[in-house]
């Protein structure tokens, strides 16, 4: 394996993106730094000899007191202690914001790190601004948009018990929850009720790329597309972010220009230095759309 880690600090990040194949020796799995453990996200068996080189190329960082395997190749993708300290986290920080994190009891622990770029853009551009967020999980969107400023939020997803850790979130940062609203709803059925609650200076839509029994992204996708301009304020910002790996940045343009004419491409957004893909169409999609005309 030809690894080299970044610096680490306090701040949790993505260290190993060997899922881009740009990493000799680490196509099969990722790293994620949550301090003050390291998560191995491994999506096809590690041998004895691989897991005990990473051991060792981890337990060697100062800052790393406990190291974990996920076998995301296994029914529920169990997460187990392979090193050092069995204490997990229940929170990390990112620039600066708190989440609260739960590593082991689902697939995911509560913040999708190579979305962090997405997150500061929101951050940055939030300012006064009235958001819907689709697909919001535990609201880290939400969390950057209201720590910049934004006058609202709209959270939607059907999972209520991401929405509950999304309203902690908020909480723990000292964000006023009242500023925003979770709705834990089916997004095919709710078109009506967010048009009233618009219209929006921003549109987040980070769909999964398959749910089973909910949601197809090729069939689905181009349905959320089709509603935007009718919840987008004028020069309002649609940000669409696509992680299938199977489509590439082209699936997004084209259902842009069939079902919403109106959204005009003008910032495709870079990914964190350490997420590097063979082809800039492979791994996570962000792109900014902002709507010309209704």
């Amino acid at each position: 394996m030809n690894i080299t880690l970044p610096s680490l600090d306090q701040q949790a990040r993505r260290v190993v993106h060997g899922r881009g194949h740009c990493v000799e020796g680490a196509e099969s799995f990722n790293i994620e730094w949550l301090p003050p453990i390291m998560l191995i996200v491994a999506y096809s068996p590690l041998t004895e000899d691989q897991l005990g080189a990473l051991v060792e190329l981890l337990s060697a960082e100062p800052l790393v007191e406990g190291i974990y395997l996920q076998e995301r190749d296994q029914p529920k993708a169990p997460v187990r202690h392979i090193w050092g300290d069995e204490q997990c986290p229940s929170e990390i920080q990112e620039h600066g914001l708190r989440y609260h994190v739960d590593i082991g009891t689902h697939q995911n622990f509560g913040l999708f790190l190579d979305m962090a770029n997405g997150r500061d853009w929101v951050r940055e551009r939030a300012q006064g601004k009235h958001l819907l967020n689709l697909f919001s999980y535990t609201c880290g969107f939400a969390v950057a948009a209201m720590a910049g400023g934004a006058a609202s939020v709209v959270n939607l997803d059907m999972s209520k018990s991401a929405l509950s850790t999304g309203r902690a979130n908020l909480r723990l940062n000292g964000l006023d929850d009242k500023r925003a609203r979770f709705l834990g709803h089916d997004l095919f059925k709710s078109w009506g009720k967010l048009r009233k609650l618009g219209p929006y200076d921003v549109v987040i839509a980070d769909p999964p790329s398959m749910q089973k029994g909910s949601f197809l992204v090729e069939k689905d996708y181009p349905r959320i597309i089709r509603q935007l301009p009718t919840l987008l304020k004028k020069e309002g910002v649609a940000v669409l972010c696509l992680n299938a790996p199977w489509l590439g940045r082209q699936f997004i343009l084209d259902a842009v220009a069939e079902e919403a004419p109106q959204l005009v491409h003008v910032e495709t957004l870079e990914r964190p230095e350490v997420i590097q893909e063979k082809s800039p169409d492979d791994g996570l999609k962000v792109m900014i759309f902002i709507h010309k005309e209704g």
